[in-house]
């Protein structure tokens, strides 16, 4: 009897995302533990200039390797060749701009002139991240979800060794150190990956020179893909900047304190959309295993099998968010005392529980639609949605209703993109 390769793919995604959480979350404590307050109070500031520019430097690489190694279309060696070239000049450029502007973003930006040499200690964990991106995507595209999973739990190990060896004695030096000590950990832990990787390329895989010469045409393929995923992604990120900018300063003339936009940012942002989120490992495992099922049937125009999968996907996102926001909706208050130590943020995860379920379907409709080869379709969809959740949010802070504004416009994005998807998706299918 034949596999099913999607359910197979999910399962080993589900189990490695699990253990790897457990990781990450121990890797949090531990760490937090050991640097104080301050120090995790420098690190966030940096966060999210770090995810902007990673996102830029590594160009959305596993999906876009994933996608067209399913296809078997053209030699994984060219794809992944030309992809590295790509990533390469990206990354110089990328590399450059931080040296250059380094100083500004700390010193005007930032306001922390600390940041500085962390921004370029960044920089440096660029090349290594995106070299293991593309070869996560060729197992992707390939199916083979272990090489994946054994990667990513390898790199926590080694983060959590890491830790207790290399940050006791830069705390001793300062702050920014330590800081510093944590970012750079990636260049080991992505080395670590990589070597994973070789090591579970097929034995018949022979770089030849040939296969190093740059495709015009696979280069083309690589970025009708790849740039719009990026301008997607991008665009979601820079909505994320700027919504507590506006947030906090239409509240303040509204005449709502400091403090308490502080309180209930972090109340809302922290407690309430961390804990709803947690189990989000789920439904990226699923929309990883997702995507190269779709796009090889959608490629070979079993249209049948395209629809089956993504029935299968949406059915198990669907139990499973309605599982974990039923779960937290009642069990709220238990959950953020055991894990925060607060009961701040219980009456956003009341309203927002419910429409949590349909958060959960947001990653199998993005999957889909790459699959599908509508990369800018979740382009507009992104920006349609962020619009909209900005617009929606400064409008509602006017009526003095709170972090309420924030709460609905939340709500309205998520409709927006699960319907707007749905929809996308559907005309797809049916043309």
């Amino acid at each position: 009897m034949k596999k099913n390769k999607f359910l197979e793919s999910a399962f080993i995604l589900l189990c490695g995302g699990f253990i790897t959480k457990i990781l990450g979350f121990l890797i949090r404590i531990i760490y937090t533990r050991m640097v104080g307050n301050d120090a995790i109070n420098l690190y966030s500031l940096v966060m999210p200039t770090y995810s902007l520019l990673l996102t830029i430097a590594t160009f959305s690489l596993p999906l876009v390797i994933s996608n067209l190694i399913s296809k078997h279309e053209k030699p994984s060696l060219k794809i992944l060749s030309n992809a590295t070239f790509i990533t390469i000049f990206i990354n110089i450029l990328v590399i450059i701009f931080i040296y250059l502007t380094k100083d500004f973003i700390a010193i005007k930006l930032l306001h922390d002139a600390r940041t500085s040499i962390l921004i370029l200690a960044m920089s440096l964990t660029f090349p290594f991240i995106s070299l293991s991106s593309i070869l996560k995507g060729y197992f992707y595209g390939k199916q083979k979800m272990l090489p994946n999973t054994i990667s990513n739990i390898l790199e926590q190990i080694i983060r959590i060794l890491l830790i207790y060896l290399i940050i006791p004695p830069l705390i001793k030096k300062g702050i920014t150190e330590a800081v510093m000590g944590l970012i750079l950990m990636s260049i080991a832990s992505e080395t670590i990956s990589i070597c994973c990787f070789l090591f579970f390329l097929p034995k018949n895989f022979h770089i030849k020179k040939s296969d190093l010469k740059p495709d015009l045409s696979t280069t083309k393929e690589i970025l009708s893909i790849g740039l719009p995923t990026l301008s997607s992604r991008l665009i979601g990120n820079i909505g994320f900047f700027f919504e507590p900018i506006i947030l906090t300063n239409i509240l303040l003339f509204m005449g709502y304190p400091m403090s308490y936009i502080l309180n209930e940012y972090g109340a809302y942002n922290a407690y309430a959309i961390s804990l709803l989120a947690m189990p989000s490992f789920f439904i990226q495992a699923i929309s990883q295993a997702l995507l190269p099922e779709i796009s090889k049937f959608y490629y070979l125009n079993n249209i049948t099998m395209v629809k089956k999968r993504y029935k299968q996907a949406l059915i198990l996102s669907f139990i499973i968010g309605l599982f974990f926001s039923t779960i937290i909706l009642f069990f709220r208050n238990f959950f953020l005392l055991k894990l925060y130590n607060t009961l701040n943020g219980t009456n956003y995860i009341k309203i927002l529980a419910p429409f949590f379920v349909l958060f959960y379907l947001e990653g199998p409709l993005q999957s889909m639609l790459q699959a599908l080869g509508k990369a800018k379709s979740c382009m507009y969809i992104t920006i349609i949605a962020i619009t909209v959740k900005l617009s929606s949010m400064a409008l509602l802070s006017f009526f003095n209703i709170g972090m309420y504004s924030l709460v609905i416009a939340e709500i309205l994005d998520i409709l927006i993109v699960v319907y707007l998807s749905f929809k996308s998706i559907k005309k797809s299918l049916n043309s």
